[in-house]
């Protein structure tokens, strides 16, 4: 076995390669850019060094830097991990030249993948059913366009380098099919260098569904199972799991001989994933191979109580797969969500920001986490917002689905807001506790999804007082000198009774104020016109436990000197920030005569330029952050007075962009 591993990636991937490689007792070596010299893959490695600026392209997508870093640290081997170099050709060869195993494909098989054309051609010719569709050389505009009319519409535009569902449209008819394939190439050339596209007859109401497969240097090629990926947000995996709830034991057969065999038409090494669209009707279709661990890799693990990059280590090192096809066997059910700080009622957009809070469940034999942050600690803006990975398992799907519930509602993210909410309506939601999802239905149905602005009842806000008075009773009486004395109480006492306060909460910029009278878990609680009697009140654990005018109730809350979290009777998440009883104000954001960069980015295009009259809603700017594009739109109609942006420019958050006239 190696002895020296250098991992040239960061975050949760790399956290996640070096616990395995710590358990069978290899020296790791990290890699950082600026931006992540004081991250958690950094401090947990043995050893790290610096290989350029914050961006990728200055740093982790360096191939020098890379094999400096290997060379001059004395590394034997190379975990790319996902994403950055790890599909890289010439980063594979380039290992294979200086001497370093490169834990993964040889270039060979990455390079026969790495377009999804060509590996669509191959394929072909080994017999793995395809979608009808396009993947020739010939590139030009309206050959594309003759080409696209042929396939037939609807058909999806996919770049031929591309992965991570960037640039990939749905087009329906001759008419739209310009504009997306212009969109689909600039996008395309930005991400991976190469605007060259594919054709596909689009499948109405697929399911993607994907097998893990695995090869060794003594000619053996198995798969390990299917994961179901088919909740999907524009192509982005949302909710990852197996077994599929759709496959029967003979589609199931069925897909691993084709991913199998796949898998042998490239002759592949390492860990990969053969990745299907399957219609409605059980029909199913070779879409790409990924050349690479994939993010969803645990729910695997957990169900075959296997360790992927421990066979990733091994096959690398010479060794043959621990197990043949028929000692497969797959356990129970996984699930797997990502927590992204990202805002879902403002169309997912990327955050950034220190954690000031980060609370998560505790790992046991159900849940699992992978994350590469930890509580103050900052998401930058520089890649991919990810916090954790949360990943549960047990018996089976019905049980499983509540195991991730509990753990979601165990799980808060102060700081840059976060996507939990929009993941506890979504493993709530019939379609997917039915498994009746398909890739396009959260698209199609997302307000279904959102949190929005579903103000908190009165029963929510009488709750959340009681939690915040109990606190600071039990906080000020343990923090006293005598905590028998009166001037020890936390309840506004005076002689012969407990006075009045006044619990300040706030909550989506609103301001909630709850009269209260009382003590000790007793309280007569008055929010307007309504009060409520609390008696018998108590936090115990995460829980509130109370009589409310009579009815008996546990509440699943969280409090602290600064905020309580709870979740209502539908399972609603509620957070609230604690605030002055006093006065306060309101500040309105700017008016509507400029448009602001919501955070750090590139500007790649710009659709306007002074003077121009423009109607409200309309495209002014695209901008590139945090690996997506943004389009900026007029907040009125109304003359461009001042542009403060041209196509590359690199601008910080808040940066006034365009100016109108008065």
């Amino acid at each position: 076995m190696f002895e020296r591993v250098l991992i040239a990636n960061r975050g949760e991937i790399a956290c996640r390669v070096i616990r395995t490689c710590r358990r069978l007792g290899i020296h790791t070596i990290a890699v950082y850019s600026e931006a992540d010299r004081d991250a958690q893959h950094v401090r947990l490695a043995d050893e790290a060094w610096p290989i350029g600026g914050p961006r990728p392209a200055d740093s982790y997508l360096r191939i020098d830097a890379m094999l400096d870093a290997a060379k001059k640290s004395g590394a034997q081997a190379i975990h790319p991990g996902y994403g950055f170099l790890s599909e890289n050709t010439a980063f594979s060869r380039a290992c294979k030249d200086a001497g370093i195993v490169f834990i993964g494909p040889d270039p060979e098989s990455i390079d026969a993948m790495g377009s999804k054309a060509a590996a669509k051609q191959l394929m072909a010719k080994h017999d793995v059913p395809l979608v009808p569709g396009y993947s020739g050389d010939k590139q030009d505009n309206a050959y594309l366009a003759e080409q696209a009319h042929q396939v037939g519409y609807p058909l999806i535009i996919k770049p031929s380098a591309g992965g991570g569902g960037k640039g990939m449209h749905v087009v329906r008819s001759d008419a739209e099919f310009p504009e997306a394939l212009a969109t689909a190439q600039r996008v395309a050339e930005a991400a991976f260098g190469d605007a060259s596209m594919l054709l596909e007859r689009y499948v109405e109401h697929p399911r993607h569904i994907e097998f893990q497969i695995f090869g060794d240097r003594h000619g053996h090629v198995i798969h390990l199972d299917e994961r179901e990926c088919s909740a999907q947000r524009r192509y982005q995996k949302v909710l990852e799991e197996t077994p599929s709830p759709f496959l029967t034991p003979e589609r199931r057969a069925a897909m691993g001989a084709a991913a199998v065999a796949a898998a042998r038409a490239v002759n592949y090494v390492g860990a990969g994933t053969v990745e299907f669209i399957v219609g409605p009707a059980g029909d199913f279709h070779f879409m790409e191979m990924n050349t690479r661990l994939q993010v969803e890799h645990p729910v695997t693990e957990l169900t075959h109580g296997v360790d992927l990059v421990e066979w990733q280590l091994r096959i690398a090192d010479g060794e043959p797969l621990p197990l043949s096809q028929d000692e497969v066997i797959s356990r129970g059910h996984a699930i797997e969500v990502r927590l992204y700080a990202e805002d879902p009622d403002q169309n997912f957009l990327p955050g950034s920001g220190k954690l000031q809070t980060l609370r998560l469940p505790a790992p046991s034999t159900h849940v699992r986490i992978d994350g590469g942050v930890i509580e103050g600690d900052t998401v930058t803006i520089f890649y991919d917002p990810m916090i954790a990975k949360l990943i549960v398992h047990d018996a089976n799907r019905a049980q499983a689905l509540q195991r991730l519930r509990e753990a979601l509602a165990a799980s808060e993210i102060v700081g840059p807001k976060s996507n939990i909410g929009f993941l506890e309506r979504l493993v709530r939601h019939p379609t997917v506790v039915e498994g009746r999802i398909d890739t396009g239905y959260l698209d199609r149905h997302l307000e279904e999804f959102l949190v929005g602005d579903i103000p908190p009842t009165e029963d929510v806000l009488f709750a959340a007082a009681a939690a915040v008075l109990l606190y600071d009773e039990s906080h000020v009486a343990s923090s006293a000198s005598d905590p028998h004395s009166p001037w020890s109480s936390a309840d506004a006492w005076r002689i012969g009774h407990a006075g009045k306060r006044i619990v300040a909460l706030t909550w989506r910029e609103q301001r909630f104020e709850i009269e209260a009278r009382g003590h000790a878990g007793d309280y007569q609680l008055h929010h307007g016109e309504t009060s409520c009697e609390v008696r018998g009140a108590k936090l115990l654990d995460n829980d509130l436990s109370a009589r409310f005018d009579g009815e008996s109730r546990r509440i699943p809350l969280r409090s602290d000197d600064a905020r309580v979290l709870l979740h209502d009777a539908h399972g609603q998440r509620y957070s609230f920030a604690r605030a002055a009883a006093f006065a306060w104000e309101s500040s309105d954001a700017a008016g509507g005569n400029q448009v602001i960069a919501p955070m750090p980015g590139r500007i790649v295009l710009v659709k306007v330029k002074v003077g121009d009259v423009v109607e409200q809603g309309q495209e002014l700017l695209v901008m590139e952050a945090m690996k997506m594009e943004l389009a900026l739109k007029a907040p009125r109609a109304g003359t461009i007075e001042s542009l403060n942006a041209t196509q590359g420019e690199f601008v910080e958050a808040d940066a006034v962009l365009v100016l109108f006239a008065d």
